[in-house]
């Protein structure tokens, strides 16, 4: 039997088997929580109800410890779940002495190196329950949509967009690379299937510490043939609709265990604003505001904000620590104030790292020069003024890759649309309509200084029935951090490679 499946067996006597996510005692009585991978679940070991075998071996139960507990399922609105189980045996199938991961605050680092008991922790538990119902979703989105999925290879004998980020390896004697994209591949099988899909690991090899750099990712790559950048709009809108509406429907249990408030992915139902790269441009440095807010005024005024809140936390912290230094105060009282105070010094973590990031996003917006790709900063200023993600489109066609089509009304700009989501979190989606004219294609790959024999397979595309196309790609861990609302990255994979982390 399942946790998941209690409902089924109301005042029924099963046998549950998982791992001890917590245990007390109180006066003849063990509570054990039980995990089992799809929830948990309170067992109660009375006893008087017992053997003192069975009550023996529930009083050696350990964090972690693996269990075997058969009971009688009982309803009770109170506990996690809804229901409980009152035991009538205790099994201890394997032991766990001195787990690693106490309820104690312990740093990134820390929890890093231990990653592969973190993930047993209910917050990454409903992380990856999140992430996983993600990827149903967006093989859902895609398979009713008539779309294939084909698989483009991960070793590659080209960069698709430039070497800088890539890595390199040998391939039987011969130099080759891993994939940092499908989206080439995914041309070629458009032009065979009209419309397919990868999905798969892609890799960066950016010497990057930002909270939204992986070194191994997975991406979602769509490809359509006889679509133009509008049409390409359309379809990510549509697609990002139905995935974080999916999660709102199906997740609800695990937004509530990260504490993810919900009101701004609800906004998800809502059209995508679009704006062109001249109007982004102009929000970001204030010169445009968004629904009479202005961009560089509300920054200013968000400082002024941290700052006054830092204090106030700064005096509740040292009012309460006084508090607890006091003799003679309760237990349950000293519990209390110290929860209070760690929840205070997180907040001041978090006040603090706003305090270090706003005078930064302050200056990059000033000082944003036209022509430029949007930066990490950027993006943060203008989604800051948006409840929904927003799409930026007919970029400067220097800053794109070599593969985006013209715009024919202004050759300055190139069809590539950037989707940035909102709360700061910035680009989730990258794509665009892909150049058909063989002639312009050819001077971008040499103008990208590419070798052009390796390109010469992606060139018969033009050479031989081509059709206006359109594709993107998405960041399923971006995707993940952002629905989650996570601090980094990091959290939104099991076992993420980044840049000084290839362990466990």
């Amino acid at each position: 039997m399942y946790i998941k499946d209690l409902s089924l067996h109301e005042e029924k006597e099963i046998t549950l088997q998982g791992w001890a996510a917590n245990k007390r005692e109180s006066k003849g009585l063990v509570f054990i929580i039980l995990r089992d991978g799809t929830g948990l679940c309170q067992c109660v070991v009375d006893a008087n109800k017992v053997s003192e075998e069975i009550f023996a071996h529930a009083q050696k139960v350990s964090l972690e410890t693996s269990l075997s507990i058969t009971g009688t399922v009982v309803k009770d609105d109170r506990q996690v779940g809804g229901y409980e189980l009152q035991a009538t045996s205790v099994t201890i199938i394997g032991g766990s002495v001195d787990y690693p991961i106490a309820k104690k605050e312990h740093g990134v680092e820390f929890l890093m190196d231990h990653r592969h008991l973190w993930l047993r922790s209910q917050r990454q538990w409903a992380i990856m329950k999140i992430r996983n119902r993600i990827i149903y979703s967006i093989h859902q989105f895609f398979q009713e949509e008539g779309y294939i999925q084909m698989d483009a290879p991960l070793f590659t004998a080209n960069a698709s967009e430039g070497t800088s980020t890539l890595f390199e390896t040998d391939f039987y004697g011969e130099p080759s690379y891993l994939s940092q994209s499908g989206q080439l591949y995914g041309e070629a099988m458009a032009m065979a299937m009209g419309k397919i899909y990868t999905f798969g690991p892609t890799f960066r090899a950016e010497k990057s510490k930002t909270r939204r750099h992986l070194s191994e990712f997975w991406m979602i790559e769509p490809e359509m043939a006889f679509h133009d950048i509008f049409q390409n709009m359309d379809v990510i809108e549509a697609f990002l609709r139905k995935v974080v509406s999916d999660v709102l429907a199906e997740c609800k249990n695990e937004l509530a265990i990260i504490g993810r408030d919900t009101a701004l992915l609800e906004n998800i139902v809502k059209p995508f604003p679009r704006l062109t790269y001249d109007e982004a441009v102009k929000i970001i440095k204030g010169e445009e505001n968004v629904n009479g807010v202005n961009a560089i005024e509300s920054l200013e005024e968000e400082l002024k904000k941290v700052v006054a809140r830092m204090e106030e936390v700064k005096a509740e912290i040292a009012e309460r620590e006084e508090k607890i230094k006091v003799p003679g105060m309760k237990k349950g009282e000293i519990g209390f104030n110290q929860a209070k105070i760690d929840k205070l010094k997180q907040e001041l973590a978090d006040l603090e790292e706003d305090q270090r990031n706003i005078p930064g996003w302050l200056n990059s917006a000033r000082n944003f020069e036209y022509g430029n790709d949007f930066g990490g900063s950027d993006e943060t200023v203008i989604t800051r003024l948006f409840d929904r993600p927003i799409m930026v489109y007919n970029w400067p066609h220097e800053v794109k890759a070599f593969y985006l089509k013209r715009d024919p009304n202004n050759s300055h700009f190139a069809r590539g649309v950037d989707v940035l989501a909102p709360e700061g979190y910035g680009e989730i989606v990258g794509g665009g309509e892909r150049e058909t004219d063989l002639t312009l294609l050819v001077d971008k790959i040499n103008e990208h200084k590419l070798p052009m024999e390796a390109f010469e397979w992606y060139l018969d595309l033009r050479r031989f029935g081509s059709v206006p196309h359109a594709g993107f790609g998405l960041g399923l861990e971006r995707l993940v951090t952002w629905v989650c609302k996570l601090p980094h990255v990091r959290e939104s994979i099991p076992f993420p490679r980044m840049y000084g982390r290839l362990k466990p």
